[in-house]
């Protein structure tokens, strides 16, 4: 095999110099050379993709169709994000902010794991051995059956799994990890591409399931290169409140299984426990019935949620008044306030208008418009809207109400939970009664004011 080399690539232009330089000479871009390895080709050979040599040109219908094995890593939450468990030779990278929880998690995955009998190795280069099997025993976790590693350099990784053979590889961190082809330091773009690179070809080559945590950026964002999203085949992310107990782990790429699934937790003495009735959680209402609230059905992933959504209009002493949406879209809410102005008769141009979604989640559909808009509507008023009520359903700019998809199933959720009012299209309205809740049909934005 030929040596391996080091040269410096731009990330804006591609241009590749022998040498670092503060400006790019292709672009004349500043700071945007990286080093990364690379083999020089040999004569004869025709490149291509390490790993790829010798798979040679099949027909489609000679390829097999079997269903990827699957397995379960104890903990049914992280389940459900990751599609049904783990695939064999997945690649899963995890990423959140410092403390939130990750380490924890996937101790207590490699921990389930080895007590059913699938070998697990746990890579840990942040901490040391003994603090890994501490956290282990304050869990309550059977930790004489943990494989464990401390190391940083690559080579020796991938040296200790061949010798190991495990079936899960969790790599704690990332940015920890170094690669003997590079002279840079650990935690650099070209140090966390190039070591993702090598544990994600092993994991490939030996089905290995591979878990690496990533660590986060002060704007959300996975650190180290965006191409690491592309690497591999699952992204995960862990999000919570900084006064919340409770942890949601939501999936924005994954190539065995749903995209935007989310998984709950809760975080307990024993460490991370699955949050089997989510709604319950969202739902803790106070026990005064106040204006400004009302409860809607999102949907995250396969799963029906109820979350509440709370609104506060008051009169403003600026110039310009405030229009602030905590956990959901800031645009969206100026779009609405237009509608209900245009359509709705309702007029807020001297009014601050806050928005806020309880316990944390994010609404990213916009099956929730009618909830926003009914809640600005009791808040303006001051009058609350009736108990057990649901509100569900998009809004047009003509004043419109349109249909949501699974309207059937979001309603059935509802009254899973006790609600006996539903306020949600026509075209959304089963046409067999659901026991315990009745129906209201709304189809334009007038409508739906009148029946608040």
């Amino acid at each position: 095999m030929s040596k391996t080399k080091t040269q410096f690539q731009c990330e804006s232009c591609g241009h590749v110099v022998a040498r670092w330089q503060g400006q790019c000479p292709g672009c004349g871009s500043w700071n945007t050379l990286i080093e990364r390895a690379y083999q020089p080709e040999r004569k004869g050979s025709r490149g291509g993709m390490a790993g790829a040599a010798g798979s040679g040109v099949i027909s489609a219908a000679d390829v097999s169709l079997e269903a990827e094995p699957v397995t379960s890593t104890g903990l049914a939450e992280l389940d459900r994000v990751l599609g049904g468990g783990l695939v064999a030779g997945g690649v899963v990278l995890l990423g959140g902010d410092p403390g939130i929880g990750k380490s924890t998690v996937l101790l207590q995955a490699v921990a389930a794991l080895a007590k059913e009998g699938t070998p697990g190795l746990y890579v840990t280069g942040e901490e040391s051995l003994s603090q890994v099997v501490s956290r282990g025993v304050r869990l309550g976790l059977d930790t004489k059956q943990l494989k464990l590693l401390a190391e940083t350099d690559v080579t020796e990784i991938v040296a200790a799994a061949n010798k190991e053979r495990p079936s899960v590889v969790v790599i704690d961190s990332i940015q920890t990890m170094q690669s003997q082809a590079l002279t840079s330091a650990p935690g650099g773009v070209a140090q966390v591409r190039e070591s993702a690179a090598e544990l994600v070809r092993f994991a490939k080559t030996t089905a290995t399931s591979m878990l690496l945590v990533g660590h986060v950026t002060k704007d959300g964002a996975l650190a180290g290169p965006r191409v690491l999203e592309h690497m591999v085949d699952t992204v995960l992310y862990f999000e919570s409140e900084s006064s919340s107990r409770f942890r949601l782990i939501r999936a924005v790429k994954n190539r065995f299984g749903a995209v935007n699934e989310m998984g709950i937790f809760a975080m307990t003495e024993q460490g991370l426990r699955g949050v089997t009735n989510p709604s319950a959680i969202f739902l803790s209402r106070a026990g005064v019935h106040a204006p400004g609230s009302v409860v809607t059905v999102t949907r995250e992933g396969t799963r029906p949620l109820l979350v509440e959504v709370q609104a506060l209009v008051d009169q403003t002493n600026l110039g310009n008044p405030r229009r602030l949406a905590v956990g959901s879209d800031g645009n969206r809410l100026a779009m609405l306030l237009a509608i209900l102005h245009r359509h709705g008769g309702l007029a807020v141009h001297d009014q601050d208008v806050f928005v806020n979604v309880v316990g944390g989640v994010r609404l990213s559909e916009t099956a929730a418009d009618l909830a926003v808009v009914a809640a600005i509507v009791s808040s303006f008023r001051d009058r609350p809207i009736a108990e057990q009520t649901i509100v569900v359903g998009e809004l047009g700019l003509s004043g419109e109400v349109r249909p949501v998809p699974y309207g059937e199933e979001r309603l059935r959720e509802a009254a899973k939970h006790g609600f006996t009012r539903a306020l949600a299209p026509s075209t959304n309205i089963p046409k067999r009664a659901i026991s315990g809740l009745r129906t209201i049909a709304v189809d334009t934005l007038s409508a739906l004011i009148d029946e608040l």
